[in-house]
């Protein structure tokens, strides 16, 4: 995360550094920076998710084509769910839109919410291995197993994703003055 936020406050122009100077917009600035920092975490959360939904949907073709139906219901079952992952996070306000103009966040919360980031972009890991493992196990008396593991997974991605929504949701600062 840092290296994201990095990068979007060291793209600053000449005209915000100037205007960072002035009472109250160094302020405003960073809140822009932190929403842009989110921005760019959650699409490439995204992006890689969506590869990994990829694989999942070519697993479902390859079990249609083998005969293994009874897989595809299972596949499928972790394919939304990973679906409505990155759909929920490219969909959802950047940066806390509207939460930090409202409340004064505390260090507490941000770095409560940056450990759900880190632990989204675990999940992505974990996510990969899980595939990897179901390529290997495929045909043996394991492959069950790696495909309920990885449905377990993909709801894990699901609910980690609500519970970062819901630590920005319940923030209980004070309003701004």
């Amino acid at each position: 995360m840092n290296d994201i936020l990095g990068r979007v406050t060291g793209e600053h122009d000449f005209f915000k550094k100037i205007l960072e100077k002035i009472p109250g917009f160094k302020g405003y600035v960073e809140r822009e920076d932190r929403r842009a920092a989110d921005k760019l975490l959650r699409e490439s959360i995204a992006d890689q998710f969506e590869a990994l939904w990829g694989r999942i949907s070519s697993m479902q073709r390859e079990a249609i084509s083998n005969g293994n139906l009874d897989t595809v219901d299972e596949l499928e079952s972790a394919a939304l769910k990973i679906r409505q992952f990155i759909d929920r996070v490219r969909t959802a306000s950047y940066g806390y839109a509207g939460f930090f103009d409202a409340i004064k966040i505390n260090t507490e919360e941000l770095d409560e919410i940056y450990q759900y980031d880190a632990q989204m972009i675990s999940l992505q890991g974990e996510v990969t291995g899980a595939l990897d493992n179901i390529d290997a196990s495929y045909g043996t008396d394991g492959f069950p197993a790696a495909v309920r593991h990885l449905v377990s997974l993909a709801q894990s991605c699901v609910d980690t994703f609500e519970q970062r929504k819901n630590v920005i949701v319940n923030m209980g600062g004070s309003p701004v003055a």
